[in-house]
């Protein structure tokens, strides 16, 4: 199933007397990076959460966020006042010279690293095993929510590809009239600058023919369709792709410039244009696909 990997979850449980809130959430990324941000008493967990979360994201800018507050509302952190005065005593100049008040600084001071501490020196294992559970959750909130983006964005890769899909099985129309228009400019402009009388017949329809065989686009054509249908397959794949719909978007780019190359006729052209807009379309929301 396609998954997006922007996605967010959210799950709370408690401990004893704690509430425990734990957010998650991600965006685009060509590999996984986890940003982690908890009380610095579970900083020993850390290297195991990222491991946890591994196993679940493969791809992705993930954000999570785990907060631990007493569950009557009462926050179990203290404020530092040794390092709060050394901060203090090291803006204080600077803040004279800008003419600040004290007033002024003492919100800059109290988002300042490690100004709060809490008042726990040691993590019990069964809490951190109740917060791993409440992880889970939001896990799961985070997957329904990538599912629930990657069906949109499946709908919108099927409509656009059916799109190109159409502009492609129109071109047909176009080709003889194309194949006209560049045979009648060439006898002109042989017409014009050398004469007819001049021109041996057969030597003409031979190189014209070997010309026009440097136009032809039935292996684009054909090309193309074989891509726009791999597309859909690998979009209907039990497992998330989006690298491979990537590629795949560029083999069909591919294929669309040289259509747009050999066009020689304003209908073919315009057709080949509106292709190109529905792709471009869709290589911006793959790169937002797992």
């Amino acid at each position: 199933m396609l998954q997006s990997m922007t996605g967010f979850g959210k799950a709370t449980g408690t401990f004893e007397n704690k509430k425990i809130t734990v957010e998650l959430k991600s965006l685009n990324s060509k590999n996984l990076d986890v940003f982690v941000r908890m009380p610095s008493i579970y900083k020993q967990k850390e290297i195991d959460l990222r491991k946890h979360i591994s196993q679940f994201l493969n791809r992705g800018k993930v954000e999570i966020s785990i907060q631990v507050e007493a569950a009557n509302g009462i926050s179990e952190q203290a404020i530092n006042t040794t390092l709060i005065e050394s901060y203090f005593q090291q803006v204080q100049g600077v803040a004279k010279e800008l003419g600040l008040s004290t007033e002024e600084i003492l919100p800059a001071l109290l988002r300042m690293p490690d100004i709060f501490s809490t008042e726990a020196t040691e993590l019990d294992d069964s809490e951190w095993t109740e917060i791993m559970k409440v992880v889970d959750n939001a896990i799961r909130e985070h997957l329904n929510f990538r599912e629930k983006e990657g069906q949109e964005l499946k709908d919108e890769f099927t409509m656009r590809i059916d799109n190109i899909r159409s502009a492609f099985e129109a071109i047909p129309q176009y080709e003889e009239k194309r194949i006209d228009s560049i045979k009648e400019r060439i006898e002109h402009n042989l017409d014009e600058f050398i004469g007819t009388s001049k021109i041996d017949k057969n030597r003409f329809e031979q190189e014209l023919i070997y010309y026009l065989e440097k136009f032809d686009i039935s292996e684009e054509k054909q090309r193309l369709g074989n891509h726009l249908s791999h597309f859909i397959e690998t979009l209907n794949a039990s497992e998330s792709q989006g690298k491979k719909l990537g590629f795949i978007s560029q083999e069909i780019g591919r294929e669309i410039n040289t259509l747009g190359s050999k066009s020689y006729h304003a209908e073919m052209q315009k057709l080949v244009v509106g292709m190109k807009d529905e792709l471009e379309k869709i290589k911006e929301q793959v790169l937002n696909t797992l």
